[in-house]
């Protein structure tokens, strides 16, 4: 059986973001707390029933919990929109108005996207499920 609080692509640890409301129809089963792997950086939606901390440096619920995103994620609202964005870099075509409109609600919140796009493609520590230097170029095609 799959340990729901380990990722399911890489088996790390998860790190729970809680989800901003205006958010949460880009979060997978519209969840308003999901998992983000500090590794690949993929996106899964989690039961938050278990009473375990949402990570507030992202979205700001209670104090963090082991593990935490990469250092390259920005704090508070935006950093949650950047990850679910992310998320959705594996069909940039497709996805187009959901990455949008994270990337505006990222932006908004302060988060500086192609920065923090850049800092993750620099982290080793992080392996992405996308090639984020070549998504980060499409994104910027596609805003411009």
């Amino acid at each position: 059986m799959t340990d729901p609080h380990r990722c399911p692509a890489c088996d790390r640890e998860l790190v729970r973001i809680e989800v901003p409301d205006d958010a949460r129809e880009y979060a997978p089963e519209a969840a308003a707390v999901v998992g983000s792997c500090p590794r690949c950086l993929r996106m899964v939606a989690v039961d938050d029933a278990d009473g375990a901390v949402a990570d507030d440096s992202i979205a700001g619920a209670k104090p963090p919990a082991d593990p935490e995103p990469p250092d390259a994620i920005p704090p508070g609202e935006g950093g949650a929109a950047l990850l679910l964005a992310i998320g959705y870099l594996d069909s940039v075509a497709l996805n187009r108005p959901a990455i949008q409109a994270l990337v505006e609600h990222a932006e908004a919140s302060g988060a500086d996207v192609f920065l923090a796009l850049d800092r993750l493609a620099a982290d080793e520590s992080v392996d992405a499920h996308v090639d984020l230097a070549r998504r980060r170029r499409q994104l910027e095609s596609m805003l411009e």
